[in-house]
């Protein structure tokens, strides 16, 4: 069932303009008339950290390509992710909207709640509407196991990579559109640069323009890495507990240098002057221990890890690189969201929106990228939520503006990853090639009952999040709060109804396909360890243990 916002009397005041703004702006230059529209390059990483990059910081990585796109252009200290897991930020970059609003909120392919509903537009939409030749390099993560929601049916002429949340570095399997590649002994970053280095080529020769969303794995698990570059960071480190640290910033580097082979390439056709370059990160770096190694490392101070919305969570580098028209050298702590960068790109073609195009949530940024001051931009409202499953209003949920961040820290019992449920499917496509299956379409509802009180931060002064002054300032609490609870409302109401169009389809497109067996498919990933005790793998039927899968009485409801 839909349930109706409970602010029903929206306030389309300051916080709120943001759901209709720039319908407008968009179709109008941003740039005198005398000049082109640039070819757009926008560089994703996979969990790569705000301290990760030696121009923000990190006193061990090196990252000479990437370092020095930032000193050609912009580099912001205030930048935010969509979200702090993977498909739901990946789902603001790619349409400009918020992310609950597109469908995706969690990374469960098997539930379908990486998708972006099909009635939204992407990134590749946009610019094959303003003539662009588009193209997704890399890892997708938003819609899967049915094709209609792969990037070559979702606005991209070209899709070459993995619709899977990960894949193995060198055992890799990929798509190049609908047609399977296996491994062929590249090391997958080099793959993705490779071809990222072909498509541009292509187009300027055909004089074509082009927009290529580039999506490295790189620093995701699993970790690996070229031995040569892993055992370079063993030496600097010289600890072998941080073995893991030695493979990610190997990863780190291997990426780096494939970048340097591709802006080389711009040069070489001549082509830099004329292409946007963005580079970032889906959410930040991934804190813990794997394999009992830590992946702890340079944070730059700040708290929080992947999938919280702590700043470490959320706030990532973002470089944009424009010769002659965003000056170099430049460092911009203006608070920016990740939802800005496709209104702010699709702006410099000169087009009109799209006729299906529904409103941005980000904004045209491209004045402050330029160096002109926005006092409004200072306290334009930055939200973000999330939790596992079904979004949960106070759970690992945020607002910030101006200098104030207000956090509601994850509630433990909605945090939780049902592994045995979820990951055979995540583990069958590291390695495998793509196949297609019905959806898991249950989700229970969350116990709310030990709901956090939020906490108050002052980020100007304490960007490491460690003193919570909630209780000296009440009343920006109670506003911050009232603020979030719209938002929230209005945004959890448009999701639920990309729920329901995600589920009809699903159910549609499998109405007349034969489904493949589960206990077959899964045969080797099956998580026996979560399973209750007595299971046996030899002799128990393993859809009485894990439930979910699409041959269960529950999933023809």
């Amino acid at each position: 069932m839909i349930r109706q916002p409970r602010c029903v009397n929206w306030d389309f005041g300051q916080s709120a303009a943001v759901f209709l703004v720039y319908s407008t702006i968009l179709v109008g230059h941003a740039f005198g008339a005398e000049t082109s529209p640039p070819n757009v390059l926008f560089i994703l990483a996979d969990d790569l950290g705000y301290g990760d990059l030696a121009c923000y910081g990190n006193p061990v990585v090196e990252t000479s390509a990437i370092d020095s796109l930032a000193r050609s252009g912009a580099r912001l200290t205030q930048h935010y992710a969509p979200s702090p897991l993977c498909a739901p930020s990946r789902a603001g970059y790619l349409t400009g909207r918020f992310n609950h609003r597109t469908g995706a909120v969690d990374v469960p392919s098997n539930r379908g709640l990486d998708r972006i509903a099909l009635s939204e537009l992407t990134f590749g939409d946009y610019f094959r509407h303003a003539g662009y030749r588009t193209a997704l390099i890399g890892k997708w993560h938003n819609g899967l196991y049915c094709r209609d929601y792969l990037p070559h049916h979702r606005g991209f002429d070209l899709f070459f990579g993995f619709p899977n949340g990960g894949q193995d570095y060198w055992k890799w399997n990929l798509l190049r559109n609908d047609i399977h590649v296996p491994h062929d002994g590249r090391y997958l970053t080099d793959a993705f640069n490779d071809e990222a280095i072909e498509f541009v080529t292509r187009c300027s020769k055909g004089k074509q323009p082009f927009a290529l969303f580039l999506a490295h794995h790189t620093p995701h698990m699993p970790f690996q890495a070229p031995e040569p570059l892993v055992e370079k960071y063993r030496q600097k480190l010289g600890d072998a507990s941080l073995d893991n640290v030695a493979i990610i910033y190997a990863m780190i580097e291997a990426m780096d240098l494939g970048l340097a082979r591709l802006f080389q390439k711009l040069d070489e056709l001549g082509i830099r002057d004329d292409t946007i370059v963005v580079f970032t990160s889906d959410n930040g770096a991934q804190f813990g221990k794997v394999d009992g190694l830590t992946t702890q490392r340079f944070h730059a101070g700040l708290s929080g890890n992947k999938g919280d919305v702590g700043e470490q969570g959320i706030r990532v580098p973002a470089i944009v690189s424009w010769p002659g028209h965003i000056p170099s050298e430049r460092v911009i702590d203006t608070p920016l969201h990740g939802c800005d960068w496709l209104p702010t790109l699709f702006a410099l073609t000169g087009s009109k929106l799209p006729p299906k195009a529904k409103p941005f949530d980000g904004r045209n940024v491209l004045p402050i990228l330029r160096g002109e001051s926005d006092s409004q931009m200072l306290e334009w409202p930055l939200y973000f939520q999330k939790n596992r499953y079904l979004p949960v209003e106070h759970s690992d949920a945020a607002i910030r503006q101006g200098k104030w961040k207000l956090v509601w820290p994850g509630i433990s019992s909605t945090m939780r990853k049902d592994s045995g449920r979820d990951n055979p499917s995540y583990l069958r496509g590291i390695t495998n090639p793509h196949w297609e299956m019905p959806l898991d379409r249950e989700l229970a509802e969350p116990d709310e009952s030990d709901a956090p009180r939020p906490k108050l931060f002052n980020l100007n002064v304490d960007p490491a999040e460690r003193f919570d002054v909630a209780s000296q300032h009440p009343e920006m609490v109670h506003r911050l709060s009232s603020e979030y609870d719209a938002w929230f409302a209005e945004v959890m109401y448009e999701w639920q109804m990309s729920r329901q169009e995600i589920l009809e389809h699903d159910r549609t497109y499998w109405n007349d396909r034969t489904s493949p067996d589960p206990r077959a498919l899964f045969d080797d990933y099956w998580l026996w360890r979560d399973a209750p005790a007595g299971a046996n793998p030899q002799t128990t039927d393993p859809l009485k243990v894990f439930r979910g899968y699409w041959s269960n009485e529950e999933m023809s409801r």
